[in-house]
C-alpha cells in the first residue's frame, strides 16, 4: 500500500462518473463526458447597477449574443406557431376553445418569466466558440460592468420567477453568483443570502461591493448560519427559496486536483451529501410561506444527489 501509485481524485471522479453516469445517459455521456473535460466557457451577466450602456453593443459586435432573450424570442415563437395550428385545425366554438385553453397554459405555466427576461441578460458566444470575454472594467463609480459565470447557472434563478416586492431567500449563496443575478431582477422586497461557511460568505460580501450600490446593498441580510437550521431561525417567511446546495460539483471534481471531494480524505463528506442536501431542501421548504415556490439545483448529473433528494 505505501508503495502503490497515488491515484489522482480526478481520475476517480471520472471513473466513478465513466460507471455511473454512462448507464444513465447512453448514448448521450461521450458528448457530456467531452463536455465536462473541455474548458469552461463563461456568460457574462451584465449589471444593471452600473452605467454601462456602452456593453450590449461591445459585446454583440464580439458575435455574442443575449442567451435570456434569445430563449424569450424562442418561447414566444412556438407559442404562435402552435396558436396559428390551433386556429387552422379548429372552427367555430371548438376553435375559440382551443385557444383559451392554450393561452391559460401559456400564461400559468411560462418556462422564462417575461418581466425578469427583460431585465435579466447574459451574454454567450456562439456553441463552439470558446472566445474569452474581457475582464469586467469599473464605471464612474467603481462598480463592474458584467459578472462572469457560468450561463446555466442563472438558470435556477430564472426558474425561481421572482415577482415585485417578494421576499426571497438564497439559502447556500456563497460565492455569490445567484445572489448577484437575483438582485438583477429588481424584484426583490426583501432578499436573504446564507450561507454556512464564513470564508466564502467573505467571497459574496466582496461581490456585493463590487457589483451593488451601498444603498441597494445594504438591504441584503448576509448571513452565515447552518442552512439546515434555518426554519429554526425564520420559517415561513419567504415567497420563493433557492436551495443551490452543495455538491459533487463535477466539472471541477473532474479536471481540479484542489479542494476535490473525491480526494480519499474526503470520502465520508461525499457519501453523505445527498443526506446533507434533502435536510438543506426540507429546511427550504419550511422557511417558504403556504403557496410559495422552491427551486433546487445542483452542479452535479448525478441521480443521488438530484431527482432522489427530490423524490
Amino acid at each position: 500500500a505505501a508503495t502503490a501509485p497515488r491515484i489522482p481524485p480526478t481520475r476517480l471522479a471520472l471513473h466513478h462518473f465513466d460507471t455511473s453516469y454512462s448507464l444513465r445517459l447512453g448514448a448521450l455521456w461521450p458528448s457530456v463526458r467531452a463536455g465536462l473535460l473541455c474548458e469552461q466557457k463563461y456568460g457574462a451577466l451584465l449589471n444593471n447597477f452600473a452605467a454601462a450602456d456602452h456593453v450590449p453593443q461591445e459585446l454583440e459586435l464580439l458575435n455574442a449574443t443575449d442567451f435570456v432573450s434569445e430563449a424569450q424570442q424562442w418561447q414566444e415563437g412556438v407559442a404562435a406557431g402552435e396558436a396559428a395550428r390551433g386556429c387552422q385545425e379548429g372552427s367555430g366554438e371548438g376553435r375559440t376553445v382551443m385557444q383559451a385553453e392554450m393561452m391559460t397554459q401559456a400564461e400559468m405555466s411560462p418556462p422564462l418569466c417575461t418581466s425578469i427576461s427583460s431585465k435579466i441578460k447574459c451574454y454567450t458566444f456562439p456553441r463552439g466558440d470558446i472566445t474569452r470575454f474581457r475582464p469586467a472594467r469599473p464605471d464612474a463609480l467603481g462598480l463592474l460592468d458584467y459578472y462572469l459565470m457560468d450561463a446555466a447557472s442563472l438558470l435556477p434563478v430564472l426558474a425561481l420567477n421572482v415577482q415585485p416586492d417578494d421576499f426571497v431567500l438564497d439559502l447556500c449563496a456563497a460565492p455569490g453568483g445567484k445572489t448577484l443575478a437575483l438582485l438583477q431582477t429588481g424584484f426583490c422586497g426583501h432578499l436573504a443570502a446564507n450561507d454556512v461557511s464564513v470564508s466564502r460568505t467573505k467571497r459574496l460580501y466582496q461581490i456585493l461591493h463590487s457589483y451593488v450600490p451601498k444603498e441597494v446593498r445594504d438591504t441584503v441580510n448576509v448571513t452565515s448560519y447552518d442552512g439546515r437550521d434555518w426554519d429554526q431561525l425564520k420559517g415561513g417567511t419567504f415567497h420563493k427559496v433557492l436551495v443551490d446546495v452543495p455538491c459533487t460539483t463535477d466539472r471541477h471534481s473532474a479536471m481540479e486536483e484542489d479542494n476535490n471531494i473525491f480526494h480519499k480524505r474526503r470520502t465520508k463528506e461525499r457519501q453523505v451529501l445527498p443526506m446533507l442536501q434533502l435536510q438543506l431542501l426540507m429546511a427550504g421548504i419550511l422557511a417558504t410561506k403556504p403557496g410559495g415556490e422552491v427551486v433546487y439545483s445542483t452542479c452535479s448529473l448525478s441521480p443521488l444527489q438530484n431527482e432522489c433528494v427530490v423524490e
